[in-house]
């Protein structure tokens, strides 16, 4: 009998092993956690952030408006240093600023031309009114309408945007500059800057090639600058500052924009002044620069044509401010026959395309008279206000080609 118990022990101890190991096996093994739904937006690469293609910075994220946000929330409820989620964060308010301005973030893309874009082109400049007549405080809003919008409408033609340019303006511009340098001292012609010469020699042979890469340079800078800037004045409109130094926070700005958006939140002339420069140095030297850089650099001197063109035509409607030609006009002085001969003309001497002469321009000019402008609430009122639509018809290379021609003719002058 005793052998018997023993027996009948070592069998149930037995039985209660292979019950009892597994359980013991799975109490020790760690307990798996599922990743969160936001994991795979988490450090990624914000790779469309200067605006050369459709959609979104990265298509790893959805352009679903709700689906970022709710995921915005779960990253902040779990704490996560924004760093991590900065492209997640700048996707959503890229979305809302694109939604505001009644823009399709996946149809908007610069190399599908003109044609496709037309509607976006102009409403971005649309939504730029917007802003600024939505918040007075918006001041680099006002500025991109009246200014960025003057700039693009002249070579703008409401009738038919596929023909942004307008070819045949340009080669009579180009022409009567080259019959005007012949007609001038070879000493004279020597000494204006090659801007002028380049754009005499290349303005006539420019393609409709030529003009449909520029278009395309264009609308990159364009989208550029709202998927930076636009989408900053969306988180402050939502969020106030809190948005802004979320995004600060993330490296998505640096320390001058958080400054800009202190200075408006202050509530104050002062700040609003601020703000407006910082921004225009954001835009010009930070956001567009390099693509200037490489657009006057295109397609041999054909680029340097174009951007000169672009200074020569440019004209703000910002009231009082003048244009680069009567701002800057190149005048030279030389030896003729034993004389000192003078030649005035009425095209300016720095191109739009060179950031210092560009960024001198907009500090001498476009900056302090929008403030001046916006210094005087009901003017500004009625010139922000007036449709865009009206300001961009009479940008139009096509109605001001009469009188440039005409200012050519009578201001270029060779004096004593």
């Amino acid at each position: 009998m005793p052998d018997l118990a023993f027996r009948a022990r070592r069998v149930l101890a037995r039985i209660v092993g292979l019950v009892a190991c597994p359980l013991l096996l799975f109490a020790a093994a760690p307990i798996a956690h599922a990743a969160p739904a936001y994991a795979e937006y988490l450090d990624l690469p914000a790779l469309n952030a200067a605006g050369e293609r459709g959609g979104g910075l990265n298509p790893a994220l959805p352009l679903d408006e709700s689906m970022l946000a709710s995921a915005l929330d779960q990253v902040r409820a779990d704490g996560l240093p924004p760093s991590r989620y900065a492209t997640l964060l700048r996707q959503y308010w890229l979305v809302v600023a694109a939604r505001n301005a009644e823009i399709d973030l996946t149809a908007w893309d610069p190399t599908r031309g003109v044609a496709a874009n037309e509607r976006t082109f102009i409403q971005v400049y649309v939504n730029y009114q917007r802003l600024a007549m939505g918040k007075r405080e918006f001041w680099w809003a006002g500025m991109a309408e009246l200014a960025g919008g003057s700039f693009a409408s002249a070579f703008v033609d409401l009738d038919e945007v596929a023909a942004v340019f307008d070819l045949p303006g340009l080669h009579r511009l180009g022409v009567a500059v080259a019959d005007l340098l012949r007609g001038t001292p070879p000493e004279l012609v020597a000494g204006l800057p090659e801007e002028i010469r380049r754009f005499a020699a290349g303005a006539p042979r420019l393609t409709a090639a030529d003009i449909a890469w520029y278009q395309t340079r264009l609308m990159v800078m364009q989208r550029h600058i709202f998927t930076d800037l636009v989408s900053m004045h969306e988180a402050y409109t939502e969020r106030g500052m809190s948005g802004i130094d979320e995004l600060f926070a993330a490296g998505a700005i640096d320390e001058s924009a958080r400054t800009a958006w202190r200075s408006i939140d202050s509530g104050t002339r002062e700040g609003s002044i601020d703000a407006l420069t910082r921004m225009a140095d954001r835009e010009q030297n930070q956001i567009i620069a390099d693509q200037w850089d490489a657009t006057a650099a295109g397609r041999g001197e054909t680029g340097r044509v174009l951007t000169y063109a672009s200074t020569l035509l440019g004209k703000s409607a910002i009231p009082g401010v003048r244009a680069p030609g009567v701002y800057a006009p190149a005048t030279v002085r030389a030896e003729v026959g034993g004389h000192t001969l003078a030649l005035r003309t009425p095209l300016p001497d720095f191109d739009w395309a060179d950031r210092d002469t560009r960024w001198a321009y907009l500090l001498a000019e476009l900056i302090p008279r929008h403030i001046d402008l916006e210094s005087d609430p009901a003017a500004a009122a009625a010139v922000l206000g007036e449709p865009f639509s009206s300001k961009l018809i009479r940008g139009r290379l096509g109605s001001r080609l009469p009188d440039l021609l005409a200012d050519l003719g009578s201001e270029w002058a060779v004096v004593n």
